[in-house]
């Protein structure tokens, strides 16, 4: 089966599929607009390389139309981060050899300049009169008569690593035709059911767990531009969401919002998602009086891990066979996690390690054009997540965060020298070091440690100016802290300890600037107070993330 049966096969489906501010599609109507963008894209497919198309959109329909026309002609989308910037936005399309790029009117200034690799004639904007006609003229058409690889990938979807760069995660027409409907059963989706999806197309949860999971159970899909928390419930009460998915914060951020007497007074009846924190998750249902299920999953498809009704608090629940947690050094198993009287965790040391997969098939269809980093992924024919964690003895896994090269912040993965090539260029450092610390919430927040060049001064004025000033620095690599050093812990070897870092985090002897705003100010003791009482009202220590640092693998 491929994705391209599950589109058609909506071709005579009368009910509504997509829902978008005031607009809406039947399923009919949408297989007919992703048919006509499916011409448009074959007049460009490529004789001597593979077709892939980019995709530079917010989640607009036109975004949901190219998806069904991507599986109908056999094509990649190549969702593209609009977070990336300058050299690193280059460097995303034409490592992913796009064909095509289609994008719109408010991402233009990002392209200008940028040597794409997309010929003029291959690239549209969505807005413009070009693309509308194009469109247009293939309006009503009969589908395309391609013959589809299932094998072949349908999704390049971007997962940044220990290498620098992000990495281009392959998913195939078959394995997400084979992950929708598994999805949809799962979460029990027929065509009673809206589901409100606003996480980002260009993330693995916005394509599996939203469209294709809407597409394979016949639900209408509700989408906005860009997640909103203040427009979360009002969106989900006018389009009548019975279902929303979720990445990372977007649950806390939905609890910041202010309390309503009406927030109980809400059709759902299931949000599902990743790495929402066992606390949000509780409140969330407390507040809205809707279940909240919690999982894990990897985009390149190597481990998931979903709860059961046993799964203790804090757990993430039961891997899919063959998950485990090994020291990333010796690929020898850690120990079980044994927890004190009060739950946490007393042996962080022997029980900490990576979470891992040994499985005959590890379900891992590789990284496009980078054969180190997918060597590196499953060496020892074992795979790696790259995600620190423990278990218990009945085997129940429980989630730390990234390791110490990397950092997860709002569901998204970081390479900290990726941060660090960056940071390099502010004139009064001599040395930095980028490093994950403990978020409130979930994931982490980015810590910078500076040190500064003889003579120099710290000026936060001048430094909030500098990040503004690089065109290459994404909206979500911003340090939330900045720690000025006197000296850099080193190794022998003249290694900066990282691991010390990130286990003093912003408690330690050095000056701390907290951002605020579009600037940064000291921290304050009373700061680290509230930060500690936050931590502990959300049952959550920094201890395990600093015992983590120190079974994180040096790379």
């Amino acid at each position: 089966m491929n994705i391209a049966d599950l589109v058609l096969a909506r071709a005579d489906d009368d009910a509504v599929g997509l829902r978008a501010g005031e607009q809406s599609w039947t399923y009919r109507e949408y297989v007919d607009e992703a048919i006509a963008r499916a011409h448009v894209l074959l007049s460009h497919r490529p004789d001597d390389k593979p077709f892939h198309i980019g995709v530079l959109l917010e989640n607009v329909p036109d975004y949901v139309f190219l998806l069904g026309a991507a599986a109908i002609t056999g094509g990649a989308i190549v969702g593209i981060n609009p977070t990336r910037r300058g050299s690193g936005l280059e460097r995303d399309i034409r490592h992913t050899e796009c064909a095509v790029l289609v994008t719109e009117e408010k991402f233009l200034p990002l392209l200008d300049g940028l040597d794409t690799g997309v010929s003029a004639d291959a690239t549209y904007v969505i807005e413009s009169d070009r693309w509308r006609g194009i469109v247009q003229e293939h309006a009503g058409r009969a589908a395309p008569s391609v013959e589809i690889d299932e094998a072949a990938p349908f999704l390049l979807i971007f997962t940044s690593g220990t290498s620098g760069e992000p990495k281009a995660s392959i998913c195939s027409q078959s394995r997400l035709a084979g992950i929708a409907p598994m999805i949809a059963r799962n979460r029990q989706i027929t065509s009673d059911d809206t589901l409100y999806s606003v996480m980002p197309f260009f993330h693995a949860n916005g394509i599996m767990s939203g469209w294709s999971a809407a597409l394979a159970g016949g639900a209408t899909l509700a989408i906005r531009r860009r997640f909103s928390a203040s427009q979360f419930m009002p969106d989900v009460r006018k389009y009548g969401a019975t279902l929303a998915n979720y990445v990372g914060k977007v649950i806390a951020y939905v609890l910041a919002t202010p309390e309503s007497p009406e927030d109980r007074e809400n059709p759902l009846r299931f949000v599902y998602g990743n790495e929402g924190g066992a606390l949000n998750c509780r409140r969330f249902e407390e507040r809205f009086g809707c279940p909240v299920s919690d999982s894990y999953g990897s985009s390149e498809g190597g481990v998931s891990i979903f709860a059961t009704p046993d799964t203790p608090p804090g757990a993430l629940g039961q891997g899919v066979p063959g998950s485990t947690v090994l020291d990333p050094d010796t690929g020898q198993p850690k120990d079980p996690a044994v927890f004190t009287a009060h739950g946490r965790l007393a042996n962080p040391d022997e029980a900490i390690g990576e979470i891992a997969r040994i499985a005959d098939d590890l379900e891992f269809e590789g990284y496009w054009n980078d054969p180190e980093a997918q060597q590196e992924k499953t060496r020892g024919g074992i795979f790696w997540t790259g995600d620190l964690g423990y278990r218990d003895e009945a085997g129940f896994l429980y989630l730390l965060g990234r390791n110490s090269d990397w950092m997860r912040v709002d569901g998204e993965n970081m390479a900290a020298v990726t941060i660090e090539g960056v940071m390099a260029r502010f004139p009064s450092a001599a040395l930095v070091c980028a490093y994950g610390v403990p978020d409130v919430d979930v994931g982490d927040q980015i810590m910078l440690a500076i040190l500064l060049r003889d003579g120099e001064n710290f000026e936060p004025q001048a430094f909030a100016r500098f990040l503004r000033e690089q065109p290459d620095l994404g909206t979500k690599a911003l340090p939330r802290y900045v720690r000025i050093c006197e000296e850099l812990p080193m190794t022998s070897s003249n290694k900066i300890l990282t691991r010390q870092l990130r286990a003093e985090s912003w408690d330690c002897p050095d000056p701390v600037w907290l951002r605020d705003g579009d600037g940064y100010r000291l921290m304050t003791s009373h700061d680290i107070t509230t930060l500690r009482n936050q931590f502990e009202a959300r049952g959550r220590s920094i201890l395990p993330y600093q015992a983590a640092s120190s079974a994180a693998r040096s790379r």
